[in-house]
């Protein structure tokens, strides 16, 4: 697949995403699309919770991403079109989306607010950077024909490269998603419907893989500074502190559901809302702090080079 491609890859995610939260509107209405929750409060053993809604296209593009791979590296050798690190970091984002989603916190976050927090911090700043670092579209490219490959390219492309460079938006759509899906009313519907549930998976998931693919160009593109990508990923790290906060000091419980149900799992009601606003406030602004400093040291390691006259990558 073209290089263009290559390098915009979360157009793929955000379309899914559109057509989930399409279907999502669609089929929520009725009691047919109840959640398929637990009844009772899971154990380790109990917590699964397959859906088709994600192991289905999952396993669709982990076999083209493994017959992509085959042929790149077939012929690039090893570590060539995607490092072997860009690899591992793929991997290990499809099994911490597969413990988001399938086993255990999709489970225990009927039950737990913090388990809940932990899912959707996990899908919005975890699995993005992991799955993009193996550039997961562009390698399941290779296992198409080269002319299904360039049709694609062409019909996404340029959409891809405006989706791509639109950091503000992207930062925005984050933001919107982050705070809607944090509504008590948003998460009561989440935990009563199947459609809204997964469409809640999907949207965390999808604009995480927009900023950070909207970072990641921003890391690529020699002719962008730094400052952008760094006020985006304080702005983030700020709204999620500001959640974080309101949830660790709250004086009451915030959610009617889980004041409900997570004395059912053995919780206090405070002591897991607290976890949870911990949870949101610290460790899930690690991969944002992490961007900032790295675009950051790319930055200055350009204006370093230009200063010495040397060319810029």
């Amino acid at each position: 697949m073209p290089a263009t491609s290559e390098r915009h890859p979360h157009v793929y995610a955000l379309s899914a995403a559109a057509r989930l939260i399409a279907a999502a509107l669609v089929l929520s209405t009725g009691p047919a699309f109840a959640h398929a929750g637990h009844e009772h409060p899971p154990t380790l053993g109990t917590a699964f919770s397959p859906s088709p809604w994600l192991l289905v296209p999952l396993a669709a593009w982990m076999v083209l991403y493994a017959a992509g791979l085959r042929r790149l590296w077939g012929r690039a050798g090893i570590g060539g079109g995607v490092s072997r690190v860009g690899f591992a970091g793929a991997v290990i984002g499809v099994v911490v989306l597969l413990l988001s989603t399938t086993w255990p916190l999709d489970a225990y976050g009927e039950w737990s607010l913090a388990a809940h927090i932990a899912q959707h911090m996990l899908l919005i700043a975890f699995v993005p950077p992991l799955l993009l670092a193996g550039q997961p579209l562009a390698v399941a490219a290779h296992a198409l024909p080269a002319a299904v490959a360039r049709r694609l390219h062409r019909a996404l492309g340029a959409a891809s490269a405006r989706a791509a460079r639109s950091l503000t938006a992207a930062s925005v759509a984050h933001g919107v998603v982050l705070c809607a899906w944090h509504l008590p009313v948003a998460t009561t519907a989440a935990l009563h419907s199947d459609p809204v549930h997964w469409t809640m998976h999907g949207t965390f998931l999808a604009s995480g893989l927009w900023l950070w693919a909207a970072m990641w160009t921003r890391i690529r593109d020699p002719h962008v500074g730094a400052g952008a990508g760094v006020v985006a990923m304080v702005a983030v790290m700020m709204q999620m502190g500001f959640l974080g906060a309101l949830l660790t000091f709250s004086p009451r419980p915030l959610y009617p559901i889980y004041a409900e149900r997570a004395p059912q799992l053995g919780l206090d009601v405070m002591a897991d809302q607290q976890l949870a606003g911990v949870l949101m406030w610290v460790p899930s602004c690690i991969p944002y702090l992490a961007g900032a400093m790295w675009l950051l040291w790319h930055g200055f390691a350009r204006l370093s080079r230009r200063e010495r006259g040397s060319p810029v990558p």
